[in-house]
């Protein structure tokens, strides 16, 4: 291989292969750089082999080659100590040319890319680059350890359909269109949910599955249409069992891609998540949000939220950007127009007290007693978040209390992608590329109210169990499917999410195993009998046979290695992926189909409406 040859090679003859990296003619002498994905060697055409000589004269960049040489020591001030080879070069004796290239629109090698539409379309020519050669063989190195660890745990590697029924995953199926049954589709999955839990009835304990999934979904920088995921499920788990597993495996991973990370991760209820950060996926490489109300006496606090129009009632959040304090008056004053940003309008709108120095002077105990409380540092910079007063005085629901902790967490994030990274402060707080901040956030809600539909929906999927202690709340409320302040929006699920600096790696939960459970569970979401026997008859009748408590998660291996490698975006480490119109340029797909697989098929394209 390219890569391989050393000073102790030096004598030995050798046969390269691989691509012209580049060409530099002197002359008497030519020298090619030869490079496959182990590396480049220096390989020298000399004048005095003629017909060596006069055949590399023809070469060109990426032309593809093979060379029969001699392996020789690099005079000492031509050493290479910028690549694993660069004490050597091959001087050769015979090439042969396999392949030429015509001019290429890019080079693997350019310090300056295309844009990414060009990188994609001609996404052979962008595999071949460094960069995404690592990125591929990180992602190798990943699943393999990840495939070792789970087989050494006594999982068994089961594949499950592609071709399988449509079924409510929270996006939209790919449909593909049945050629013997006409007018009938399968759906490509979404995940393998269903398989997987009747894998656990038919004995199999333990399975895993490193499976491509599909999504018919609005993209974004960590959604392709067709992703792959860690899927695993197993047999009388706990929630601790289960997350067991997940820390080994991601340990082994991690290792494999050259990172040690501490086990286990830390831990955190959904509620805490939210009141605290604002979100169910806390960044954890900067501080929580702090509620100062708890460090007040009445009066302080009635002075404080008086003076600045918040609401007592609500959360007054210190929000905390370690070291990026020595903003301008300018941007300071900037943080005071969040205000018009889209997420924190609404009715929890965030009232904002953005200079600390202006307080410090005003209320300069206050101040002090704040900061202290908080943690401050000199150097930090921070701000007083409160919920605006309303005329009306409205009372105060556990919703509006979340939906402004969320406002807050929004302006967290936005404050440090706007002043962490300009000041540096994510530098002091640990290295991005390096502080890998793991989290479980456990018991999330069972039920979520969705205002397009008018009705609660599963916040996971319908077939989480809930804690035991809320089974009388889902008794009690069952029939309450379209009323938005039905106590299910309080049943808890026992459902987790691992997080990973403020990404979701993925979600899992303990099942139902038990079908009268899972019937309840349909009909707390509004379906009736014969809805759910028609679209889930099959597992219904399975849970009647004996079916073990069961349970599993499901991680996404693309965001795993995107976050390793320091990617963008999921395009970066998937060799063949979408744009952001779900095209493969490289392909030219989706394409119109044939009159002929039409008709064979039974379908008549219409205009969409």
């Amino acid at each position: 291989m390219c890569g391989a040859l050393r000073a102790s090679d030096a004598g030995k003859k050798a046969v390269l292969m691989g691509w012209v990296n580049r060409r530099r003619d002197l002359g008497s002498i030519i020298f090619i750089d030869l490079r496959d994905r182990t590396g480049v060697t220096q390989v020298v055409f000399n004048r005095e082999n003629s017909a060596a000589h006069d055949k590399a004269e023809q070469l060109r960049n990426e032309f593809v080659i093979a060379v029969i040489g001699t392996v020789k020591l690099r005079d000492k001030d031509t050493v290479n100590k910028n690549i694993a080879t660069g004490e050597v070069e091959l001087i050769v004796e015979e090439l042969r040319i396999l392949n030429d290239s015509k001019q290429l629109p890019f080079l693997p090698g350019d310090t300056v890319l295309p844009n990414e539409e060009m990188r994609l379309k001609y996404r052979y020519i962008d595999l071949r680059r460094d960069a995404m050669q690592f990125n591929i063989e990180t992602r190798h190195k990943v699943s393999k350890a990840i495939r070792d660890y789970l087989s050494s745990q006594g999982f068994f590697e089961i594949e499950t359909p592609f071709m399988t029924r449509s079924t409510p995953e929270g996006a939209r199926d790919y449909l593909v269109p049945s050629r013997v049954q006409p007018g009938s589709f399968y759906a490509l999955p979404q995940s393998p949910q269903m398989f997987k839990q009747i894998l656990m009835i038919s004995g199999f304990d333990k399975y895993f599955q490193i499976v491509r999934c599909f999504r018919d979904e609005d993209f974004r920088a960590d959604r392709q249409a067709e992703f792959t995921q860690i899927d695993l499920e197993m047999t009388y788990p706990r929630v601790e069992t289960v997350w067991g597993v997940v820390e080994g495996f991601l340990t082994a991973a991690f290792k494999a891609a050259g990172v040690d990370i501490k086990t286990p991760f830390p831990r955190m209820s959904y509620d805490e998540a939210i009141r605290k950060y604002g979100n169910d996926k806390p960044d954890m490489r900067l501080p929580a949000m702090v509620d100062i109300r708890e460090a007040l006496t009445p009066e302080e606090l009635e002075e404080l939220t008086t003076k600045f129009r918040m609401r007592k009632e609500f959360p007054v959040q210190l929000i905390r950007i370690p070291h990026a304090g020595d903003i301008s008056g300018t941007e300071r004053r900037t943080i005071g127009t969040y205000g018009a940003y889209n997420h924190v309008q609404g009715p929890a709108f965030v009232q904002l007290m953005t200079d600390p120095k202006r307080f410090a002077k005003d209320y300069a105990a206050l101040s002090e007693k704040v900061a202290a409380f908080a943690k401050v540092e000199a150097d930090d910079l921070w701000l007083l978040a409160g919920a605006a007063n309303k005329p009306e005085n409205a009372a105060v629901m556990d919703q509006d209390v979340q939906h402004f902790c969320e406002k807050c967490g929004f302006l967290r994030l936005d404050l440090a992608q706007k002043y962490a990274s300009k000041h540096k402060a994510f530098e002091k707080i640990g290295d991005v590329a390096k502080d890998y901040r793991f989290l479980w956030v456990s018991d999330f809600p069972m039920f979520d109210w969705e205002k397009e539909e008018k009705a609660w929906m599963p916040a996971h999927h319908p077939f989480t169990t809930l804690h035991e202690e809320d089974f009388a709340k889902l008794e009690a409320n069952i029939d309450s499917a379209r009323d938005p302040k039905s106590p299910l929006g309080e049943i808890r699920a026992l459902a987790y999410d691992v997080v990973l600096n403020g990404t979701e790696l993925g979600s899992g939960s303990i099942r139902i195993h038990r079908q009268d459970v899972q019937r309840k569970i349909f009909q707390a979401l509004g379906m009736s009998d014969e809805e759910a026997k028609a679209r889930f008859g099959f597992f219904l009748e399975a849970l009647e046979y004996g079916t073990p408590p069961h349970g599993g998660i499901a991680l996404g291996l693309d965001r795993i290695v995107m976050i390793l490698t320091g990617a963008e975006s999921l395009r970066e480490v998937i060799p063949f992926p979408k744009t952001a119109r779900a095209v493969d340029l490289m392909v030219d797909a989706p394409s119109p189909a044939t009159e002929k697989q039409l008709k064979e098929l039974g379908l008549l394209i219409k205009k969409a409406t």
